[in-house]
């Protein structure tokens, strides 16, 4: 039987915030499951705050973007290994890392994570978007939307939220004018400057929803309207 394949780009932050969030990945199995009789899952998961933590302190001591990167990587794979575990038998044996290779696989979920220094976890998901035609990627993340405040800056602190605007729907051209064009280890974005330019040249749709809600992905899922922002 056909099965819709979904991409989600899951955030590190979601996976351990400061520790690995057991009660998180839980529930965010159990929402997956609900749906594996016509989807199944590829999952890309990112470092999080653990990650920068390393590249800050590597910096510290003069490392250069390579090195900042590679230990990027490292912290994906970790936190990868634990989604892998958390899905047990339905899950693809082996963490994937070279989103340009061909998968052939039954199984439910396959789980995914950095693959090279240059590449995130958002790269990443559109090269693998793009390897299988698919044409919508899930950014789950710990924002409710993309904000917009008056001079077109991506708002980063609480005051900046509060005067800032919430997109339910933005263009790639006009979320690309918020994130700019250049990409750094450790960048915390709603989606990578570089990842964005590729999904606006391939025409991938990425929906921004916030993982603590997951209420809201399944809303996505069953096709009914939902919280968060459409990049198009």
């Amino acid at each position: 039987m056909y099965r819709e394949t979904v991409i989600i780009s899951l955030g590190g932050s979601l996976v351990a915030p400061n520790e690995i969030d057991a009660g998180f990945l839980k529930n965010f199995k159990h929402c997956l499951q609900k749906y594996l009789s016509n989807k199944r899952f590829f999952i890309f998961v990112g470092g999080g705050k653990i990650c920068r933590n390393y590249q800050k302190a590597l910096l510290e001591f003069g490392a250069d973007n390579k090195e900042r990167d590679i230990i990027g990587i490292d912290v994906s794979r970790l936190n990868a290994r634990v989604l892998k575990q958390v899905f047990e038998e339905i899950a693809y044996p082996e963490i994937i890392t070279n989103p340009t290779k061909k998968i052939s696989t039954r199984k439910d979920i396959v789980v995914a994570a950095g693959w090279k220094p240059g590449w995130s976890t958002d790269y990443c998901s559109i090269a693998l978007a793009k390897n299988m035609g698919v044409k919508t990627i899930i950014n789950l993340t710990n924002i409710d939307y993309v904000y917009e405040l008056p001079a077109g800056r991506q708002a980063k602190t609480q005051q900046d939220f509060k005067n800032a605007r919430a997109l339910k729907e933005i263009s790639w051209k006009d979320f690309r004018k918020i994130v700019g064009d250049k990409w750094s280890p450790g960048l915390s974005m709603p989606f990578d400057p570089r990842a964005s330019k590729m999904a606006d040249v391939l025409k991938i749709k990425v929906v921004i929803i916030n993982g603590r809600n997951l209420e809201r992905l399944e809303d996505f899922l069953n096709n009914k309207s939902f919280i968060g922002t459409t990049i198009k």
